[in-house]
């Protein structure tokens, strides 16, 4: 039996963007995966203080309306459920524990990338999975680290930042073309970033 080959793209995704959209559909093309999860952190440690986030069940209702229909995709809740700060070792511990002999890929971008070593048992992190850091142009390529399976893959060059998209959306600007249609009806109907933060 073939192990299944199984993409982590974590984030905030406060909100998702067809920048997400186009590494997620992009890497599980390159990488011939069978599924690729948009992992919803619970508390994004490296961002709290930093600025106001949306409530973990209103990003996880984007990302499902991004991701509805796109073969392959997926939105998953397994860091909301886990409750508290987000941590990528602790997510692929629980996903190789589902199965063993599950390949994982954490899919980075290469600014991402360049910090690993700062992040929480990054050496964990190296041990579960290959890392995936992915280039764009106009932003700095990174070094894979030694002793850890490593990917680089050149992705298009889109300008779309959720900062931006949550300012958009404050001002009243379009978001069309930038987030997915379902994503924008999700952001009107649950009232999201209407207030300044």
């Amino acid at each position: 039996m073939t192990s299944e080959r199984l993409g982590i793209f974590g984030g905030t995704f406060d909100p998702p963007h067809i920048g997400h959209l186009v590494t997620a559909v992009n890497v599980r093309h390159d990488l011939a995966l069978d599924r690729v999860l948009l992992v919803v952190n619970d508390v994004p440690w490296q961002k709290v203080g930093s600025r106001s986030i949306s409530p973990a069940a209103d990003r996880l209702a984007m990302v499902e309306a991004a991701v509805r229909g796109v073969d392959g995709l997926e939105a998953s809740r397994i860091e909301i459920d886990a409750g508290g700060p987000s941590f990528t070792a602790d997510t692929l511990a629980t996903l190789r524990a589902e199965s063993a002999d599950r390949e994982l890929f954490v899919i980075l971008g290469a600014d991402a990338a360049a910090g690993l070593l700062t992040w929480e048992r990054a050496d964990e992190v190296r041990d579960l999975a290959t890392v995936v850091a992915v280039h764009r142009p106009g932003v700095a390529d990174v070094t894979p680290l030694a002793g850890w399976r490593w990917v680089r893959l050149d992705l298009p060059g889109l300008e779309v930042s959720s900062t931006d998209l949550r300012q958009r959306a404050r001002d009243g600007r379009p978001l069309d073309y930038l987030v997915p249609g379902p994503v924008i009806d999700c952001i009107a109907a649950r009232g999201l970033y209407r207030d300044a933060s």
